[in-house]
């Protein structure tokens, strides 16, 4: 087959891969509600704040869009989410061509990361890796064409500053867009170091820090509450150990799988040797190993890290990739079919009854995170019909209450405006800036939802109230009862100093 033709056969199947995908995540997106991190995210759309304890605030900028100012529908947020995954191997195949790659090279990186699990599975949800994968490669591809012209032209202008605006909104969209922002400062200072004769990077370094500078004042504001979660309040159990390295690697093999473990590891080793060979070469290698230092340090000292910490640092990897033969068709034909594979089973095991009915006895619903996906559309039903009883007697302004935020925020998700939600959680979550416990304690009437993950008695959990009534329902998968869902009206108890 010539050049030409070559080319030809990989946009037939870029485009198709697209297609498929996008129907893919469509049909999954037409029956499902949000999981629990996706509900939060959702819920930001209610307060919004330059950043939250988990992450900075474009997520909830994002959910806000989407529902006019409320958390959106799952339905609207999957399919905008579903379209904006879409375009994320069309930027990475752009920023490749960016960086020097031909034309079939660019495909061959569109096709890497559409079939890449990491991606075609995990950049469903609206989660801030989503607009996390979009920026992070549009500042690679502006990096690459900023080194690519003359330092002094007009087009390495606008390519620096766009590195700028890619990496401030990047880390507004995960506190590890800043390691980016760090990543191409150290790299473009060894190759480039010239450049900075120039307005140029000034100018990327003062847009970045514009964007920033609402999040950088919030947090001084506030005491470092987002830095102070993420790294000391839920790092109690950090450090060093051979679990942790198991689980990185399991994550690794998982959620990239070996076949693109092994591309990443021959493109890795293309690089290191072509790294004194130009600019854009030393840039991806030196940018690509100041971000895989510290996320895989962190990756191994976070007792709750999770394997998708570390898949900024594949990225430089995927530009590269169009740049070299280093992986060859065998081993690219092994990659797309196992994607599609994945992708296929992700669809499978979340779109139908099947895992419940096949695995019998040795089907888990407590550890099948699908379920998230599924419970809460009987649990918003349920919820509706106890307000609706309770507005019929004459109860007003309720409280919802939870006992962990993955329940608080899918009750705020379904409800937004319509009821106030607390948290009776552990730990300190968002929930206690939006509603403290002070505020909704006060509260004649509590609904206490629960679901069968959390083995507790809410009679106990909010002990000066006595027991109302009790709703429940059960989620079905397959004929199996998958989950079980309690609201529980809790009545407050007044005692004699109390004005009722």
């Amino acid at each position: 087959m010539s050049a030409p033709e070559r080319t030809t056969s990989l946009w037939v199947v870029a485009v198709l891969s697209s297609v498929v995908l996008l129907l893919a995540r469509l049909a999954v997106a037409t029956g499902t509600g949000f999981g629990d991190a996706e509900a939060l995210y959702a819920s930001y759309a209610l307060y919004p704040q330059p950043a939250y304890l988990d992450h900075p605030g474009l997520i909830g900028s994002l959910a806000r869009l989407l529902g006019g100012g409320a958390p959106p529908s799952p339905l609207t947020a999957h399919v905008a989410t579903s379209v904006l995954a879409l375009a994320v191997p069309w930027v990475g195949a752009l920023a490749s061509r960016a960086a020097g790659a031909s034309t079939a090279g660019a495909l061959r990186v569109l096709l890497c990361l559409c079939w890449l699990p990491e991606l075609s599975v995990g950049l469903f949800g609206l989660t801030p890796d989503l607009p996390l994968s979009l920026l992070w490669l549009s500042a690679l591809g502006c990096a690459a064409f900023a080194l690519d012209s003359e330092a002094a032209s007009y087009r390495a202008l606008i390519a620096t500053l766009g590195v700028g605006v890619a990496v401030g909104l990047a880390t507004l969209a995960k506190a590890s867009g800043a390691v980016l922002g760090l990543a191409l400062f150290v790299a473009s200072f060894s190759v480039a170091r010239a450049r900075y004769r120039t307005l140029a990077p000034y100018g990327a370094i003062a847009v970045a820090l514009v964007l920033l500078s609402p999040v950088i004042a919030w947090e001084l504001r506030e005491g470092l509450p987002m830095l102070r979660h993420r790294l000391i309040s839920t790092q109690g159990s950090a450090g060093f150990s051979l679990r942790n390295l198991a689980a990185f690697v399991g994550g690794q093999l998982a959620y990239v799988t070996p076949p693109f473990l092994l591309g990443a590891a021959l493109v890795l080793r293309d690089l290191f040797r072509r790294r004194r060979q130009d600019a854009i070469s030393r840039m991806l290698f030196q940018s690509t190993l100041v971000v895989a230092v510290p996320l895989a340090f962190l990756s191994l000292w976070s007792r709750v890290a999770e394997p998708h910490w570390f898949a900024p640092a594949y990225l430089g990897l995927a530009l590269h990739l169009g740049r070299t033969e280093a992986v060859g068709p065998r081993l690219g034909r092994a990659c797309v079919i196992t994607g599609a594979a994945v992708v296929a089973l992700a669809l499978v095991w979340i779109r139908t009854p099947l895992p419940p009915r096949l695995l019998g006895s040795a089907y888990r619903p407590r550890y099948d995170i699908a379920n998230d996906l599924h419970a809460w559309k009987p649990g918003g039903k349920l919820l509706d019909r106890v307000l609706a009883a309770r507005a019929l007697e004459g109860e007003s302004d309720p409280v919802v209450v939870g006992p962990h935020w993955i329940v608080c925020a899918q009750l705020q998700a379904h409800l937004g405006r319509r009821a106030r939600v607390g948290c009776n959680g552990p730990g300190r979550d968002d929930f206690d800036g939006w509603l403290p416990q002070a505020t909704w304690s006060s509260a004649r009437h509590v609904l206490f939802v629960h679901d069968s993950r959390f083995r507790l008695d809410p009679a106990r959990e909010l002990p000066d109230r006595t027991v109302r009534a009790v709703d429940e329902t059960q989620v079905l998968r397959g004929g199996r009862v998958v989950r079980t869902i309690w609201v529980t009206d809790l009545e407050r108890t007044f005692d004699s100093a109390d004005d009722p």
